[in-house]
């Protein structure tokens, strides 16, 4: 009964919160027509008409290029009936040691006829200026290990997300010497960050890192992240603004949008800290906190319950809809997708390859 409770209290305090399209009264009437309703339905429908998007009339949006995130150990999330024309396989990564690990096996895609392209990651900031000190061994070494891992790959991915502002230019060296030591017909492409605008001194500057690869993927998501306020993962307003500049910089070429298939919760207390000896006192009088129980020791332990309020955002077909047809209208060619299994099974219907792609991906 508790339980059943509980799951009531989320579910009426969550759903409102959705991240579909948040229709304001300011907003929706300067909407444009791929995020406002249809046309005859306008002005009668509320976002909650869309709870179920199977049912919704959404268009099928239509780019060159595709790209879905698969993890290693976690392949049979793909489907070959995807319209991927390209798949990024994560899983290998630097080491505390500067030593490349992880390295997925290429025939565990089966079946995919696309590009499929290693994804290397770097995570943390001391481990990224260690890894990335020029003329070190560690960085000879690890360049090394990573183009001999590339190697059945159709092409090579950097997804460093932590580099020191102080590192760009190593950051920057560094994909240089990677594109030098890959064949010219292999593709060598870059995960960077989201940007509004040029930032003085930025380790992921869009205008200095084109030239050195083939595609930038700009992962227009996570403005809105564990520990901040909530709110979606990827704002309409927000993503516009990063692909307007994206466009501008990068260009249409070698553009890739990112775009999130999870979804966040927030809750409006965490009870997971130290406390003082009165704070605890204030607590077991406040929830009335009946028996206290000893450990071994003596040590003192209780339990109480407490509600929480969680808020939740989260992605479906309608709000990964409106986003790809707002990027195609704005000029976009390529989405990518962080990652495939986190998506729902209906979402692949509202997109497909351009003609000239799926002529491609046949031959």
């Amino acid at each position: 009964m508790k339980l059943k409770r509980l799951c009531l209290l989320l579910w009426c305090v969550c759903m409102p919160a959705v991240s579909r399209l948040r229709y304001d009264a300011a907003f929706e009437d300067q909407a444009p027509d791929f995020l406002a309703p249809a046309p005859e339905a306008r002005g009668s429908l509320s976002p909650s008409d869309y709870a179920s998007p199977e049912d919704a009339d959404l268009p099928v949006s239509v780019f060159r290029e595709i790209w879905g995130y698969v993890i290693d150990g976690r392949e049979r999330f793909y489907k070959k009936e995807f319209p991927l024309s390209d798949i990024g396989y994560f899983g290998a990564e630097v080491n505390i040691y500067g030593e490349l690990e992880g390295v997925p096996k290429k025939a565990r895609i089966d079946g995919f006829s696309g590009r499929l392209h290693l994804v290397v990651a770097c995570n943390g900031q001391a481990l990224s200026h260690f890894a990335l000190m020029e003329g070190t061994p560690v960085r000879r070494r690890l360049a090394a290990a990573i183009l001999e891992a590339a190697r059945p790959f159709d092409g090579l991915q950097i997804d460093f997300e932590n580099v020191p502002r102080r590192d760009g230019e190593s950051f920057r060296s560094f994909l240089r010497e990677l594109r030098n030591g890959l064949p010219p017909e292999k593709w060598f492409t870059v995960a960077l960050s989201a940007r509004m605008r040029t930032l003085e001194n930025d380790v992921y500057d869009y205008r200095k890192i084109k030239g050195m690869v083939d595609r930038i993927l700009v992962m227009a998501y996570d403005e809105h992240w564990s520990t901040s306020a909530p709110g979606p993962i990827a704002s309409t307003g927000w993503c516009e603004n990063v692909a307007a500049y994206a466009l501008k910089t990068v260009g249409p070429e070698k553009l890739i949008m990112g775009l999130p298939f999870y979804g966040r919760s927030w809750g409006n207390w965490n009870p997971n800290q130290a406390y003082i000896y009165p704070t605890v006192r204030r607590i077991r009088e406040e929830r009335k906190v009946g028996a206290v129980r000893r450990v071994r020791g003596g040590i003192p332990t209780f339990t109480y319950q407490a509600p929480v309020i969680a808020t939740v955002y989260y992605e479906d077909d309608y709000s990964l809809s409106a986003r790809m047809e707002m990027y195609r209208a704005l000029g976009v060619r390529a989405v990518g997708f962080w990652r495939v299994g986190q998506e729902s099974p209906t979402v692949w219907k509202r997109m497909k390859l351009s003609e000239q792609e799926q002529h491609k991906e046949g031959t």
